[in-house]
């Protein structure tokens, strides 16, 4: 290119003009100006490349020529340029011209039609003509100062084509007359208010979760909106307007299914339910359980409890109160936890608002599923309440609040959590596995007995334990509704509670295919191995060990002991046993040797060798020598070792609560539990709870056999066969006489309780 600031040099006298090319190969002179060839020539077969000057200093020459004769083959003028960059509007002959490597020549634009902008502004592009007659709008642009985007002008329509827009802004919509405009007033920060002629929101997350999972929602048909107070987890009153769908049933919503078809039966096991109900997930409206009189029918129970003393269980301890809560329910009754009145001297119920406290009786309580029943003879007590109405086992995810008096204050409270699991899980209290719900609403000390409502104001549980772990939160549970029922029923039929039915055998997995072969399973077939049988059910069924449980009741059980239970939530089959009743029956099928065969089975009462709970009576005791005998139970293991008794207490009796079996009706695991000193019984006084086995000979199975064996005794010694062959040896007669001193040494009033007499 040319030179800027300086004049091109002038042509010397001596240089030689070139040549005119006439052709694409035509001689020129190889020589340069000073008469020598280039020292960059390159000597090939085709030829070398010579570079001469020309008499104007912006062009150089090329000259292609054949180093034997020198003569030309090619001869071309080009510019000087920049390597890698072709040259400007100078069109080049591909034939001729080897190819360049770099970046493709620029086309050139007229700069009379092309408008100059500025560095840093985007380049306008221009739309295509609109197919229709009506005149082009050029859209008008209002350029920031500080970040140079332009901004669309409010009198340009819309642009029809989808442009690009900044990321997580969605789309600005036109306001038009139709829309009403939305206000907020109000002085607090974060939560506005609406204006009332404002478009209702958007359904809750729960619909659109519903319509997410099942896609068998229909489209809302109408816009009813109703406003509702919902609870917070953190307890604080907050109102919304949610959207109730229409449905053809009412406002009750449908009950969908799973795969999307509409379920008007429960349908599941034992009228559990298959689907979901739309209005299962709304929130729970507070001021709807007000207005309904639900709250009302809450009650809060006062509890003194009288325990007994299972270290010296000839006494009690000292009484001590509790407060829990309750639920009025139909038949003028009222609901509560079995732990909530358990070794109860007196029971008395306040109302919500009412100062007046009312002595209630209690009708039964239900060990196993932590249940108790109360009643009132005060026909004012029931004056403006309205009793509780059960509903159908909730769904995952559903919304839940439980309503009770715990600890932190004296009013009601209110802690709203959802469905999180469904499930057989273990009762604390009862020490059995029954169907539980799991759920993340805050249950407390004085919540137990408490109802938990569900988004229409009925009751879906009762609360009645949490877990506490330092890797867990907000995990409570309630006593689903088929729990309830069961309860409500038995005591109804019988007057009395009877209990839960069990198992008469144990079982365990078959899931390893050596055992299948073994069992001669084929394949397919599925179901549980029977690893042991019951002693005192032995006679009354034709199951024996080693069969292989295939079905109960038409219902297939899985190799790993579940079936089907809701889509998904497949439950162990013990939840098949505890929808039964003491003395109902159930059909099953089994194999044995690979055959086939079917029996009936009859449900009894848990009998247990250490029971959990020796449902309010006074611990049995046997005073013989100063050697102090009872019987082994959990709440003794609790008194003795703590609340960690399953791992403190030794493993003797840690073998009998865990793998005992009763062999024998009333059978007890009777122990020495200690040695009240006297010279009768010297050398004896560090004995500490110790399983007794034998008396003279005879093996004992419970403590009145003892005390019997031990009064009718005519041997001139009494011999105790202890755990470990332990031996304790006392004279007869001296050990009767000294009886009655050591009585009167420790102020006890017998020698033996009330029950053995």
């Amino acid at each position: 290119g040319e030179r800027s600031g300086m004049p091109p040099k002038k042509a010397r006298a001596n240089a030689k003009a070139p040549a005119e090319v006439s052709s694409p190969i035509e001689a020129a002179p190889t020589a340069n100006r000073r008469g020598r060839k280039p020292a960059g020539a390159i000597a090939s077969s085709v030829g070398a490349i010579t570079k001469r000057r020309a008499t104007k200093g912006p062009l150089h020459q090329y000259s292609l020529t054949n180093d034997a004769n020198e003569q030309p083959l090619l001869s071309a003028t080009v510019p000087k340029r920049k390597p890698g960059r072709p040259r400007k509007g100078t069109a080049t002959t591909p034939a001729t011209e080897p190819k360049r490597r770099g970046r493709p020549p620029k086309i050139q634009r007229d700069a009379a039609t092309t408008p100059k902008r500025k560095p840093g502004r985007p380049a306008r592009r221009s739309l295509p003509p609109a197919p229709s007659e009506e005149p082009r709008v050029t859209r008008k642009y209002n350029y920031t100062k500080k970040t140079g985007r332009p901004r669309k002008s409010l009198d340009v329509p819309p642009q029809t084509s989808v442009g690009k827009r900044r990321p997580g802004r969605p789309p600005k919509t036109p306001k038009t007359p139709e829309t009403p405009k939305t206000t907020y007033t109000g002085k607090k920060r974060g939560r506005p208010r609406k204006n009332p002629q404002a478009p209702a929101p958007s359904p809750v997350v729960g619909d659109r979760m519903l319509a997410l999972l099942d896609g068998a929602l229909d489209a809302q048909t109408s816009s009813e909106v109703e406003e509702r107070q919902y609870v917070s987890p953190r307890g604080r009153n907050k109102r919304a307007k949610m959207t109730t769908p229409a449905s053809p049933r009412g406002r009750g919503g449908r009950r969908v299914g799973v795969g999307g078809a509409v379920d008007d039966d429960d349908g599941g096991i034992g009228g559990v339910g298959g689907g979901y109900l739309a209005d299962d997930f709304h929130e729970v409206d507070a001021d709807s359980l007000e207005r309904e009189g639900r709250m009302d029918a809450v009650v809060k129970v006062f509890c003194t409890h009288t325990e007994p003393n299972y270290s010296l269980p000839w006494q009690r301890k000292r009484q001590s109160a509790s407060t829990s809560s309750g639920f009025v329910i139909p038949g003028r009754r009222v609901l509560t936890n079995a732990h909530s009145v358990e070794h109860h001297t007196q029971v008395k119920l306040k109302k919500r608002g009412s100062d007046v406290k009312y002595v209630a009786k209690v009708l039964a309580i239900g060990v196993e599923c932590d249940l108790a029943l109360l009643k009132v003879e005060d026909d004012d007590f029931f004056v403006g309440i309205a009793p509780v109405q059960f509903g159908p086992l909730p769904h995952l995810s559903a919304p839940v609040s439980v309503i009770g008096y715990p600890i932190g204050g004296v009013a009601i409270s209110i802690t709203s959590g959802v469905v999180s699991r469904t499930e057989v899980t273990n009762y604390a209290h009862g020490g059995i596995d029954l169907l539980g719900v799991q759920i993340d609403a805050a249950i407390n000390s004085g919540n137990s007995g408490g109802p938990a409502f569900n988004s229409k104001g009925e009751c879906v549980g009762v609360a009645f334990q949490s877990l506490k772990h330092d890797d867990a939160e907000n995990i409570g549970y309630v006593i689903p509704t088929p729990v309830i029922h069961h309860f409500i029923t038995d005591y109804d039929r019988n007057k009395t509670y009877t209990g839960f039915p069990s198992l008469p055998f144990s079982w365990q997995r078959v899931e390893s295919p050596a055992m299948r072969k073994w069992l001669k399973m084929k394949t397919g077939q599925k179901g549980v191995l029977i690893s042991a049988v019951e002693p005192l059910m032995k006679d009354k069924i034709y199951l024996r060990k080693n069969d292989v449980l295939v079905s109960m009741d038409g219902t297939n059980i899985a190799s790993d002991g579940t079936v089907p239970f809701r889509a998904g939530e497949p439950i162990t089959f013990n939840y098949l046993v505890s929808q039964k009743y003491v003395g109902e029956s159930a059909q099953v099928k089994y194999l044995r040797d690979g055959k086939m065969q079917e029996c009936s089975i009859t449900f009894s009462a848990m009998k247990r060798l250490v029971p959990w709970h020796i449902e309010g009576t006074p611990p049995s005791y046997f005073i013989a020598g100063g050697l102090v005998f009872t019987t082994v139970c959990v709440p003794f293991l609790k008194n003795e070792y703590g609340q960690n008794y399953d791992f403190d207490a030794p493993v003797k009796l840690l073998e009998k609560f865990c793998h005992g079996r009763v062999e024998e009706v009333g059978q007890q695991v009777v122990i020495c539990a200690q040695v009240l000193a006297a010279e009768v019984n010297r050398g004896y006084e560090d004995l500490h709870n110790t399983i007794v086995q034998k008396f003279n000979g005879v093996k004992i199975f419970n403590l009145k056999q003892l005390a019997q064996a031990v009064e009718s005794s005519k041997d001139e010694f009494m011999r105790f066969e202890l755990d470990h062959g332990i031996s304790v040896v006392m004279d007869t007669k001296a050990a009767n006489s000294a009886t009655k001193a050591i009585l009167k040494t420790h102020a006890i009033p017998s020698a033996k309780s009330a029950d053995l007499c």
